[in-house]
C-alpha cells in the first residue's frame, strides 16, 4: 500500500493531466455543437469503412465460389456441346435417343472443383499444386481443365493438396484431334513460351489448315473427347516427312491460372483394369 501511495505521489502531476484532459474531452463534446458533430461524423466515417472492407471481403469470397462453379458448369457444357456434335456427325434425329445418349456418357464423370495455390512457367518440367487432394476424392491420372481449357494431369496426391502435370511440362502427353476430324496426335511441350505446344504424328492426308480447333481426342480414360486445348497456329512436316507436325496456340492461360475442375471418370478403374489384362495376355502369347 505504501509503495503504491509513493508512485502516486511520485507521478501524481501526470495523473492530474490526464483527468484534466479527460475532463475537458468530455466538456468539449457535450455541450459544443460542432466539435460533437465532427466526432460523431468521424465515427460514423470509419465505421463505414470497416462496414464496407468487410461487405467487400464477404464478396470477394462469394465471387471465389461463383467462379469455381462457372468453371464446373464451362466443363460441363463443353461435354455436352462435343456430345450433341457427335450426334449430328452420325445424324441421329431421335430427340429422346439423343438426350438419353448425352445423359448417358455425362453421368459417368464427377467434376471436383479446386483451386491453384501454387505454379510455375518457365521451368523445363513446370508443375502446379491445387488445393484438393484424396479427403477431397482426388487420385493420380485425373485430368484437370479449366474455364478456357485442357490444364494438365494429376501427378501426385495428398491429403488436402495435389500436384498437377501440367500442358507445358516436356513429360506431358495428350491424344488430341482436330475437331470434326477423326485424325488425332499426341500434343508436347519443348519448353520455352508457355502458351503453344506441338502436335505430333497428324497424317499426310489430313487436311489441315491454320486456325482450326484441336482439342482431346477421348481415347483415354482421362479426358472425355472434346475438350478444348487450342488452335492450330501453323502447320509443318515432321522430322522424318512422313506426318504433319502442328504449332498450337494453347487456350489456357497459364500465367494467370486460377479456378480449375478435376474430372473424375467412374469408368477409369474398370478401363485400366482391362488395359493391364490384355497386356498380360499379350506378355503370355509372347511366351
Amino acid at each position: 500500500m505504501q509503495n503504491l501511495l509513493d508512485f502516486i505521489r511520485k507521478y501524481h502531476d501526470w495523473f492530474l493531466l490526464v483527468i484534466l484532459e479527460l475532463v475537458s474531452f468530455f466538456l468539449l463534446f457535450s455541450f459544443e455543437r460542432y466539435p460533437n458533430s465532427v466526432w460523431f461524423t468521424s465515427a460514423n466515417r470509419v465505421a463505414a469503412s470497416v462496414n464496407g472492407l468487410y461487405a467487400d471481403a464477404v464478396s470477394y469470397l462469394h465471387l471465389q465460389q461463383v467462379n469455381t462453379a462457372l468453371t464446373q458448369r464451362n466443363v460441363m457444357l463443353q461435354m455436352q456441346v462435343d456430345n450433341l456434335r457427335e450426334q449430328l456427325r452420325d445424324a441421329r434425329v431421335d430427340t429422346g435417343l439423343t438426350n438419353e445418349r448425352m445423359v448417358s456418357s455425362l453421368a459417368g464423370y464427377k467434376l471436383i472443383g479446386a483451386r491453384v495455390v501454387q505454379n510455375s512457367i518457365r521451368e523445363k518440367n513446370n508443375y502446379l499444386v491445387i488445393n484438393k487432394g484424396e479427403a477431397d476424392g482426388i487420385r493420380p491420372e485425373m485430368g484437370v481443365v479449366s474455364g478456357t481449357g485442357v490444364v494438365g494431369i494429376v501427378y501426385l496426391t495428398g491429403a488436402r493438396y495435389s500436384l498437377v502435370l501440367p500442358l507445358i511440362n516436356s513429360k506431358s502427353s495428350i491424344s488430341c484431334r482436330i475437331r470434326g476430324q477423326r485424325f488425332f496426335g499426341f500434343l508436347k511441350w519443348e519448353g520455352g513460351s508457355p502458351v503453344h505446344a506441338y502436335l505430333d504424328d497428324i497424317p499426310r492426308y489430313a487436311r489441315l489448315k491454320g486456325g482450326e480447333f484441336v482439342e482431346t481426342s477421348g481415347y483415354s480414360s482421362i479426358f472425355p473427347p472434346g475438350l478444348f486445348v487450342g488452335q492450330v497456329r501453323k502447320v509443318t512436316n515432321s522430322d522424318d516427312g512422313l506426318s504433319y507436325r502442328l504449332d498450337i496456340g494453347l487456350a489456357t492461360d497459364f500465367a494467370n491460372l486460377r479456378d480449375v475442375v478435376v474430372i473424375a471418370s467412374e469408368n477409369k478403374a474398370s478401363i485400366d483394369t482391362l488395359r493391364v489384362h490384355a497386356l498380360e495376355a499379350v506378355e503370355a502369347l509372347d511366351q
